[in-house]
């Protein structure tokens, strides 16, 4: 599978049933080259007017399926939800 095929699909949190969005990018291990999170813009602020501040960083194991359109994760919405400039 490539990134762009990642992008395409909507990620769902079935502990919640939340919709979090699309993938927007994937952070990746140094050492072994695999997928460490998957990225997602958080909810926007003030009706989207102001841009996106948070962003919800996935862990690749909290990924439980990957269907043609959408991404099945299960975790805590509210951990996941970082700054965009935490790392």
């Amino acid at each position: 599978m490539r990134f762009f095929d990642l992008r395409q699909k909507e990620v769902i949190n079935i502990k919640d049933g939340c919709r979090m969005g699309f993938v927007s990018d994937v952070e990746l291990d140094k050492v072994t080259g695999g997928v460490k999170r998957i990225i997602i813009p958080g909810p926007a602020r003030i009706l989207g007017v102001f841009g996106r501040e948070q962003e919800y960083r996935v862990d690749w194991a909290a990924v439980k399926q990957i269907g043609d359109d959408i991404i099945l994760v299960e975790c805590d919405t509210d951990k996941v939800l970082t700054d965009g400039e935490d790392m």
